[in-house]
Parts: structure tokens; sequence; C-alpha cells
């Protein structure tokens, strides 16, 4: 099942700014363990589940992740070879608007180790710069 809302008021939406840098969610809260981005852009939903499945794949279902962004942005698309006009096309996907300082993911429950291979193997699915981040408190 893709990440998505289970309703919006508008199914189409503007494309919005990506500027600035994220004001909230920027510190690991849940884990001890995180994963933060460094640029700014739209992380899809199949992206979100590919990077979750890699996550769990490698952890072997030990210890716990939590997914901190959520895809609530719908994007649309026209057919190619398609005329000027004719209106806005059809929603094509979700995305999750991201900034630098957002926290993607969190690990909690396994070594540092573990948690950065983990981490590392998802953000190789990412189409953004991410480095690893610790809990504030957590020894490493």
């Amino acid at each position: 099942m893709p990440l998505m809302p289970k309703r919006v008021k508008h199914r189409k939406m503007h494309r919005g700014s990506r500027s600035g840098n994220a004001t909230s969610g920027t510190y690991v809260a849940f884990g001890d363990f995180g994963l933060q981005v460094l640029d700014r852009g739209w992380i899809t939903n199949n992206q979100i589940e590919a990077c979750r499945i890699a996550i769990n794949r490698y952890l072997k279902r030990k210890g716990k992740v939590f997914i901190r962004i959520f895809p609530q942005k719908s994007f649309t698309s026209r057919p190619p070879d398609t005329r000027m006009g004719k209106g806005k096309g059809a929603v094509e996907g979700w995305v999750a608007v991201v900034r630098p300082g957002n926290i993607l993911f969190e690990v909690g429950g396994v070594t540092e180790s573990q948690a950065r291979e983990a981490l590392r193997l998802a953000s190789n699915k990412l189409g953004v710069s991410t480095r690893f981040v610790y809990r504030q408190g957590v020894q490493h």
C-alpha cells in the first residue's frame, strides 16, 4: 500500500516553494540514530517505501524504524505529445517536500554500525544528499 493521504481538500496542488531550511523535524526524537537531508527537493512515496524495505531487510526486523516524513503533496503530469492548454494534468503521484535539516528516518534498538549501514543503503535510494546523525546524549 503506497503512502498517500486518505483524503485531501484539493487534489491538484501548486508546486510551492522549496526555499529555506527546515524549521521542525530537525532532531532525532524517537530512535537513537537518524538520516538527515542536506539538500532540498521532493521525495516520492515510492522512494520512501524503497528506503523502508532496504532498512528492514538489512536489520532483519530487529530494532525499530521510524519514518519521519509523509508524502502529502500531489504532483500532476500531462501525457506526452499533448498540445498547450486543455487544463492541468491528472494526479501522477505524491511527494514529501524536504528542506535541509529534515530527519527522514530514525532507527532504534540496534548498534551504531548496523544503523549506519542500514541508513547508508536507504540513502542510496534517495535523490538528495544525506548524513548520519545521533540523538542528543547517545554515546558514539
